[in-house]
């Protein structure tokens, strides 16, 4: 039964930042949503697309090609609406080399090993501008919703596999989404409270 965890982390994966496109291009809000963010989780998927792939967890490629497309496009629609943090430039193009350069010199085991600190580097700036955003009303509870239920699947099945990499990812992923839910709840509350 645990076998088909990748496939119903993929259910939650494939769609999960639909919700936040959707409702950016819908509302114009940026508001506690972070290019930052975005940008390295486009790039993060990508690299975990070659991790799964040489591990052999052939299904989870679909989710990570599809988070790194539509992370993608996140970070562009952002971009466009003038959410860019420049001072996140010089990190983001180093942690990128980074990704490389583990990848080369070490293959799928340093790439792993890497990534299993990626996703602690990923979630880092959609929680501070959450936080540090009064009132961060452009937050999709969806997109984190399914963020959620992708890496409960994944936390599930590293700890099924022993595959630390994959636990971590799940862990740090399943905590971030719920301090971002919570955090977005707030946002809704105040702004009702408000009106």
């Amino acid at each position: 039964m645990l076998d088909f965890l990748p496939l119903v982390a993929a259910c939650f994966g494939i769609p999960q930042y639909l919700p936040q496109i959707v409702k950016l291009r819908r509302t114009g809000d940026t508001a506690g949503v972070s290019w930052s963010w975005a940008t390295l989780t486009s790039i993060n998927n990508a690299a975990w697309f070659g991790y799964f792939m040489a591990s052999g967890y052939w299904t989870a490629s679909l989710p990570s090609t599809a988070a790194a497309t539509l992370a993608g496009t996140l970070s562009v629609l952002l971009l466009r609406r003038g959410a860019l943090n420049r001072r996140a430039i010089a990190p983001i193009a180093t942690w990128c080399a980074l990704l490389i350069v583990a990848t080369v010199l070490g293959g799928r085991i340093a790439l792993g090993t890497l990534l299993a600190a990626a996703s602690i580097v990923q979630v880092t700036p959609s929680l501070w501008t959450a936080y540090r955003t009064a009132r961060p009303t452009g937050i999709s509870i969806g997109t984190w919703g399914l963020v959620f239920g992708e890496l409960s699947c994944w936390l599930t099945f590293g700890l099924w596999k022993g595959d630390t990499r994959l636990i971590v990812l799940g862990a740090t992923g399943v905590l971030a989404s719920v301090l971002m839910i919570v955090r977005a709840r707030q946002a809704r509350v105040s702004t009702y409270i408000s009106t």
